[in-house]
């Protein structure tokens, strides 16, 4: 049978795959519009405003608040053209009150363009229609990241609110001196720390462009290069399903940023497959889980994350996408690692190699579509700025697509890309714009600082168990959000308390950064693992915390670095780079054969527990804990040996 119709007997519908990522993506519920002036509308807005990325992306953005200001409102617009507000409204046309918000939410662009000198010489002193502008922001930012959103964040966003009222009525741990409805709202909306603060800002720089070429790269055919590419080369190995969604998931995760709908279209066929050779249903959705996860935490673009940790932190891009290479792979050798297992355990055969896609022929049909990945990679680590790579990396794209006519994209098809990435851009692009309420608030009042002060207090001055409530809080804090937004929180409000407490600041940030993305696999709220579980037809909670056991390296990993920098590559030489990966690599396949109870034969109790020790004092850093992993590596693997001997003897 070839492997095209496997696919086809296997994979679930377009349809199916709709309404899988509906149930579980709020950003995936929009409106299918049959009215021709409302689509023309939708398509002006959404093809303008990439035009308008795109075009300063070359020749320098515009004044900070006006930037913000025309990103933010024209992304407004079209989530109330776009995205009913609630499930028995219209869903084939925007309704009159829809309309209305759309053009009160171009009106508050305009607001801050006719008016921006008045708005910056009246700094702290507004006047009235400074104030009635900032309250109708404040309320729009909050209705439109309910209908795309959800509803999570936005009674997150009107505690802080309420929250930066009721300060003084507040008991005396978190209480502070309060600030009128004047001072919250026009610090929302008239200053660059609300909702156009950095979070917004990121959106209307790298996020946008980013997500924009992701667009463009789906519409050339990049997923199914990555997919016939990753099935080409483990297609045949045992399990080999369940490896080839590590490995196209994990592409595709770090360019997109996006784990739920990663999950969705890349599991429509690699789960039902992965079921086909003989995986549980469960252990199916959660290895799709786990491996679109860790695309957040990937290199070179870690979701756009690694962009906007650089600029928070002050440092080059290229030290923060070499820092996150190690424990990044890590992650993903340690799914792979349990998938094998699993497949020897279980004696899951991979598919025969007349069924798989010629390697030479996937590179032959879309290898060319490569070049815009390395040309972007070439730039970012060339000293050119992401913005202007990114700009580069979109244009060569779609100069690139022609060279075959099955990639070749048409003027219509460009100006769809355009539009594709505007909406695709609308989930994020409104998170960022709810977490600059929540961050502004916490700016305002000191409630970061509050927070430092409890996870140390709840610490008692002890490292790991500061390290343990900041995780506890990282999780909690990234329910629910796409990976930018997360990165933003955690980095703003648990982050400080690592950083006080003496760890070095970028450490800090990567160990709240991978927490937060983890809270996509962690029940109750585990939405990877849930959109997984929606395709498998598993149990949800039973999805994730299997898709938890398959990230256990992500668990580890960033204990281990906070203690021992050098896994990041801080203050270490090439030699103890090669050395530290070899004895972190060995460690993380042990740690997969304990969870596993399988290495070379099924592993009794007592060896489970001595591999796991093993692979933690492998993963840390030093030449005595390498000795001591090494020693428990040689006692299990001759142990591991002799137990097979025996098994195949009385065989």
């Amino acid at each position: 049978m070839s492997f095209e119709r496997i696919i086809e007997d296997t994979s679930i519908s377009d349809e199916e795959q709709r309404e899988i990522i509906k149930k579980y993506d709020s950003e995936s519920r929009f409106r299918n519009l049959n009215i021709p002036w409302m689509i023309r509308m939708v398509t002006f807005l959404a093809v303008g405003l990439a035009l308008f990325h795109l075009i300063t992306s070359f020749t320098g953005p515009l004044i900070t608040l006006k930037h913000r200001a025309l990103h933010t409102g024209v992304i407004l617009a079209l989530v109330f053209i776009l995205y009913p507000s609630r499930k028995k409204a219209p869903q084939q046309k925007a309704t009159i009150i829809d309309l209305f918000m759309s053009l009160l939410s171009l009106l508050t662009i305009i607001y801050i363009f006719v008016d921006y000198a008045g708005i910056v010489t009246r700094g702290s002193q507004p006047n009235q229609p400074d104030l009635l502008f900032s309250l109708l922001m404040v309320m729009l930012v909050l209705e439109g990241g309910r209908r795309v959103v959800g509803t999570g964040l936005t009674i997150l966003c009107s505690l802080f609110l309420m929250y930066a009222y009721f300060g003084p009525y507040l008991p005396r741990i978190i209480a502070h001196r309060g600030y009128s409805i004047e001072d919250i709202f026009s610090y929302m909306y008239l200053t660059t720390e609300g909702i156009y603060g950095t979070a917004i800002g990121v959106s209307a720089t790298y996020i946008f462009l980013f997500v924009l070429f992701g667009s463009f790269l789906n519409r050339t055919g990049m997923g199914q290069l990555f997919n016939d590419a990753a099935i080409s080369i483990s297609g045949h190995t045992a399990g080999g399903p369940a490896k080839v969604a590590v490995i196209s998931s994990g592409f595709l995760g770090s360019i997109n940023g996006s784990a739920i709908a990663n999950v969705v279209t890349t599991g429509s066929f690699t789960i039902p497959l992965m079921k086909r050779t003989g995986y549980s249903k469960n252990f199916s959705g959660a290895v799709e889980a786990a491996a679109s996860v860790g695309g957040q935490v990937l290199p070179p673009v870690m979701g756009a994350t690694a962009f906007i940790m650089a600029e928070t932190l002050g440092m080059p891009y290229a030290h923060i996408a070499l820092a996150a290479i190690i424990p990044g792979l890590l992650y993903y050798i340690g799914v792979i690692t349990v998938v094998h297992l699993r497949a020897k355990k279980q004696g899951l055969k991979g598919l025969s190699r007349d069924e798989l896609p010629n390697m030479l022929q996937v590179i032959k049909e879309r290898g060319h579509l490569l070049i815009p990945l390395i040309l972007l990679i070439y730039m970012l680590f060339g000293g050119f700025t992401p913005i202007y790579a990114a700009a580069w990396a979109i244009i060569s794209t779609i100069i690139i697509s022609f060279v075959r006519k099955t990639t070749r994209l048409s003027i219509k098809e460009i100006f769809k890309g355009l539009e594709d990435g505007t909406r695709s851009s609308l989930g994020v692009a409104m998170a960022c714009a709810m977490v600059g309420i929540i961050v502004g608030v916490a700016s305002l009042t000191g409630f970061g600082l509050k927070m430092t002060s409890a996870i140390l207090f709840l610490g008692a001055n002890t490292l790991i168990l500061t390290l343990f409530f900041t995780m506890i809080a990282s999780i909690i804090l990234g329910m629910g959000l796409p990976s930018i937004p997360t990165y933003i929180i955690t980095s703003s409000m648990a982050a400080p308390a690592l950083i006080q407490f003496g760890v070095e600041p970028f450490v800090s940030h990567m160990f709240v950064f991978y927490f937060g993305i983890l809270a996509n696999l962690t029940p109750p709220v585990a939405l990877a693992a849930f959109a997984g579980a929606g395709i498998s037809g598993g149990d949800p909670n039973r999805t994730g915390f299997i898709s938890l056991k398959l990230a256990a390296a992500g668990i580890l990993v960033p204990y281990i670095f906070v203690y021992s920098p050098e896994l990041l590559l801080q203050g270490t030489s090439a030699g103890s780079v090669i050395w530290l990966s070899v004895t972190a690599i060995t460690g993380v396949i042990m740690l997969g054969a304990s969870l596993e109870g399988y290495l070379l034969t099924k592993m009794n109790p007592f060896l489970r527990i001595l591999a796991l020790s093993g692979a933690i004092t492998l993963v840390i850093p030093g030449g005595l804990t390498d000795i001591i992993g090494i020693s428990m590596l040689i006692v299990v693997l001759i142990s591991q040996l002799l137990q097979r001997k025996r098994t195949v003897k009385t065989a």
